[in-house]
């Protein structure tokens, strides 16, 4: 009792006291780097002579300085600038200034008056152009101050009296890009009066240097290009600057004549030593026609292109361009009553008794008196015969501008045209035929000139002859005997060229509908019928024949009397083309057949359904998933499996639709794949009893992961929205791949640690990306997981998983926005067929090259993303990367592959099919989990063999094309 007293006493009365340590405040560092203008005034002052501070600025100038350094550093350089006496480091240290200029962030103003200064007292001209140089840099970096501009154009006013060409060049760069044209300027007090910029710069066009000509009027066409209006007075100058001995003064006064021309294309301007006036744009046209004949085919190019650009010149000047002879001495001649009248007001007869005395009064002088240049008679037709390539592509390309814009003049250049098809350059040829398939609705062929332009077909580039065919697609013919000729060179083009029958078919197919009443009267003659005898059935397997055919099928849908010169077995092959060759053959309204054949599209009451109606269906159907929440399993299950067959079959039958039926067909199959997975009987069994189910539900896992990325790479058009749907069920299937796993190796602690570190990664990353979409993701799996997330964060690896599994199987289907447009990427292997059976021979260990041809469309950057795949029946694969010149883009959205694929195998005993199919190549940086955490966390251990394998960055192909099966045949080497 004592001690518990005594215990209690010492509770009641001792006390503690402790004394807080006085927490010493911790230093705080400021890391700050070593200053640029420190260490450069260190070095300059180091250096012994000019040669080494050369050196040291040189190796200075490529290394980057902060925008907090770089007004020391210029200070620093401007103070050596004053100091050194060599002209090549005040050169460096001026282009110096320049580049520093340039740093983002940094000022150029504070150094403006420096820099003057310094061009002030400067004495060589290399160096005085280089400030200069560095001045116009200041002046564009500083556009918002208008004092600074000025003080510059001075400046450079001042300067342009100097001796050395370059300085001169740079003032008048600067006057250029920095004068305006209504500010007046002031040299010096008594030396000149007030000037503006454009009288200042017209001065020098006619400077003695041609480089100084030459910046003089790129400077007046930098004023063009800044708004400012170019004075009409400038044009006599420029127009004499045409005949210079310089090319690159008469090139730059071309540009200047068509500009000026272009701002006052109806002014009126008087023909030299003639009372007589035209309008500026058709003088401006008659002299750069002239420049067609230059002596630089570099001003030959130059002259036809701006010629191309020409619209509003006059019609009758734009026809001599095509005609070499010479208008009436190119004068306009008087008619026979005004020669009267004047022989009358003068009160003079001829009385015939002196001789000659009724000659004119004038000496005339052709060269003076010229209405149009003696040069713009027959330009394009000089140009279209130039020995340079590129001077006939100029002048084919400028016809094409011209005739666009006039059907007379397109008509009257259709022989020109025609004429370059037979140009040795294939270049030229391909861009004669681009040019007259631009101008086809303006021009109608005659026989002799569809003649020549049948000729191409033999020629042995495929780009030529496909360029002629789709020429040939939208030109009209004259004559019966125009189609009849067209036939027979196509079906010889198809003879000898028979990987043109898709393009020779589709040619003939345009060429009949645009003229049926040309095609009606040979058709006895094409389909080889007869008013009283039978004649033999043509073979359906021959190209030739399937051409006539697709010919005349198309020429009698706007031909209601041509159906009844066909006869019976024509009707069945029509049936048969119909069917295979739908593309090609049109629906025909044949009377009388429809019981028989089925052909009357029209009458049989299945007409194409309305793209709005196939909208609305398709939003319906989507509608009726959506509540797919309030079925049981095997109903919600029957329900998604009717629509995507709906969804399917719509995308069938409506092509305006078939990207977005099957987009949202594959999305549902995801969503039916998971029901699946997810059923209750799988998740209620042991471990050890459900290992089938197990193995179902990881395939159907890899399934969705694999439609996932269809889903995002395969269809272009998607928004945001769509993207954070996609993502959602892959992480949906991620997070049950990650379940799988920790079912089947529970065991392993590691495992399940790595699982947890997996999801939170996949996780986090996944609202990094879609963090704005989130509103849209209600009652949906990472709506919930946000909601658990401080019980995640906590909780124990098994518990996590459990938690994963219960909330993966309480989410509800997130219902699917389609966007307005979205397309599906396809590709169609045109050749090979693989309908032959005769197998590709070649020597077992050797190469044999098979020439692919497939047209791609909806392919977003196809010369990265596309490849070949060769599957060989043992299995193995060969992955090809075309070539990016064998893609070409006939279209908008639309690619031609033309390659070719080298196979090689060793010996077979016989043949076999080997396929080929196109891939789509796709790369993602979503990654599940880096390998460097994942290797961080399994440490030592090798308890990683079914996890899923960690990805950085998601690659992978995607098969978009059917599989063709080619016949090959490797046959042993003779001894």
């Amino acid at each position: 009792m004592a001690a518990h007293l005594k215990k209690r006493v010492y509770e009641e009365f001792s006390k503690v006291v402790q004394i807080p340590h006085e927490e010493i405040p911790a230093k705080k560092l400021r890391l700050s780097k070593p200053s640029k203008s420190a260490a450069l005034h260190i070095d300059l002052c180091k250096t012994t002579s000019s040669t080494d501070a050369l050196q040291y600025l040189l190796q200075f100038a490529r290394k980057p300085v902060e925008a907090e350094s770089v007004e020391g550093v210029v200070r620093i350089l401007l103070e050596h600038y004053y100091k050194e006496t060599d002209n090549s480091v005040r050169l460096k240290i001026a282009s110096l200034l320049g580049l520093l200029s340039k740093t983002q962030g940094f000022s150029p103003d504070c150094i403006v008056d420096d820099a003057i200064n310094a061009l002030s007292n400067e004495k060589s001209h290399q160096v005085l152009a280089q400030l200069l140089d560095t001045l116009l840099i200041f002046g564009t970096q500083l556009p918002d101050s208008p004092a600074v501009r000025q003080t510059l154009v001075d400046v450079a006013w001042k300067h342009l009296s100097d001796t050395y060409f370059g300085v001169r060049n740079k003032c008048l760069q600067l006057l250029g890009c920095l004068g305006m044209v209504d500010t007046s300027l002031h040299k010096d007090e008594g030396l000149g009066g007030v000037r503006d910029v454009q009288s200042i710069i017209s001065d020098y066009f006619a400077d003695q240097d041609p480089r100084v000509r030459t910046a003089a009027i790129k400077a007046m066409l930098q004023l063009h290009e800044r708004g400012m209006k170019i004075h009409q007075i400038i044009y006599d100058q420029a127009c004499r600057l045409l005949s210079d001995d310089y090319e690159q003064v008469r090139s730059a006064a071309v540009q200047m004549v068509w500009v000026l021309s272009q701002l006052y294309p109806e002014s009126i301007v008087p023909i030299p030593s003639s009372n007589e006036e035209i309008r500026l744009v058709d003088d401006a046209f008659g002299k750069i026609s002239h420049m067609v004949s230059d002596g630089s085919w570099m001003v030959r190019v130059q002259a036809a292109k701006t010629l191309g650009s020409m619209l509003q010149v006059s019609h009758h000047f734009l026809e001599q361009t095509l005609d070499k002879k010479l208008m009436s001495d190119l004068r306009r001649k008087r008619t026979a009553h005004e020669r009267a009248k004047e022989l009358f007001a003068s009160g003079e007869f001829s009385s015939g008794r002196k001789w000659a005395d009724d000659t004119p009064k004038e000496k005339l002088d052709t060269n003076t008196v010229n209405l149009i240049a003696s040069g713009a008679c027959g330009a394009f037709v000089h140009g279209l015969e130039d020995e340079m390539f590129e001077v006939r592509i100029a002048a084919v390309e400028a016809l094409c501008q011209l005739a666009r814009s006039s059907p007379s003049f397109a008509e009257k250049c259709l022989d020109f045209l025609v004429d370059m098809f037979n140009d040795e350059i294939e270049e030229v040829r391909l861009q004669s035929i681009h040019v007259l398939r631009e101008i086809s609705t303006h021009i109608t062929l005659r026989e002799d000139q569809l003649d020549t332009v049948l000729a191409v077909l033999e020629d042995s580039s495929r780009d030529i002859r496909e360029a002629l065919h789709e020429l040939l697609c939208y030109t009209n013919v004259s004559t019966k005997e125009c189609i009849q000729l067209a036939l027979l060179e196509l079906l010889k083009n198809l003879n000898k060229y028979p990987t043109d029958r898709i393009s020779v078919w589709k040619c003939l197919k345009f060429l009949g509908s645009r003229h049926p009443t040309l095609v009606l009267p040979l058709v006895p003659e094409l389909l080889s019928t007869h008013p009283y005898f039978d004649t033999p059935e043509p073979d359906m397997d021959d190209p030739a024949y399937i051409a006539v055919l697709v010919l005349v099928f198309n020429a009698a849908k706007s031909c209601p009397t041509m159906p009844a010169l066909f006869s019976d077995h024509t009707f069945r092959h029509y049936a048969y083309l119909r069917d295979s060759l739908s593309h090609l053959v049109p629906p025909l309204r044949l009377p009388g057949r429809k019981q028989v054949y089925g052909l009357d599209s029209e009458d049989s009451g299945c007409g194409s359904v309305s793209v709005e109606s196939s909208q609305l269906f398709l939003q319906q159907s989507l509608n009726r998933v959506s509540t797919i929440q309030n079925l049981e399993a095997p109903e919600a299950q029957d329900l998604l499996d009717f629509t995507i067959r709906d969804l399917q079959r719509l995308g069938e039958l409506q092509t305006e639709l078939a990207g977005a039926a099957d987009f949202c067909a594959t999305y549902l199959r995801c969503q039916l794949l998971l029901m699946k997975a997810l059923q209750e009987k799988l998740w209620n069994m042991a471990v050890p009893l459900c290992l089938k189910q197990n193995v179902t539900a990881t395939a159907a896992t890899q399934q969705i992961l694999e439609e996932t990325y269809k889903l995002e790479f395969l269809y272009s058009g998607l928004e945001s929205r769509q993207v954070a749907t996609i993502h959602h069920v892959r992480l949906q299937a991620k997070a049950l791949q990650l379940i799988l796993t920790a079912r089947t190796r529970q065991g392993s602690l590691i495992c399940l640690n790595v699982l947890g570190f997996c999801s939170f990664h996949v996780f986090r990353l996944f609202l990094r990306l879609f963090l704005t979409e989130l509103p849209h993701l209600q009652d949906s799996f990472v709506d919930k997981l946000l909601e658990l997330m401080p019980r995640l964060s906590s909780c124990k690896p098994v518990e996590m998983v459990k938690i994963l599994q219960t909330t993966l199987r309480q989410s509800r289907l997130l219902q699917l926005r389609l966007p307005e447009q979205i397309h599906r990427a396809t590709a169609t292997i045109i050749e090979p067929t693989g309908e032959s059976d005769n197998p590709l021979r070649f020597t077992s260990g050797l190469v044999v090259a098979l020439d692919i041809d497939a047209t791609l469309e909806n392919v977003q950057d196809p010369q990265n993303s596309v490849k070949v795949q060769v599957l060989y029946p043992d299995g193995q694969s060969h992955v090809i990367h075309p070539k990016p010149g064998d893609f070409r883009k006939p279209g908008p959205d639309r690619h031609r592959l033309i390659t070719q694929v080298y196979l090689s195998h060793t010996a077979w005993t016989e043949p076999s099919q080997i396929e080929v199919r196109l891939l789509l190549a796709y790369s993602s940086s979503s990654a599940s989990f880096s390998s460097t955490c994942l290797a961080t966390k399994l440490g030592w251990s090798d308890s990683n063999d079914t996890i899923p394998p960690p990805e950085t960055s998601i690659e992978g192909t995607i098969p978009f094309s059917k599989p063709v099966k080619v016949y090959i045949m490797p046959k042993p080497a003779r001894r």
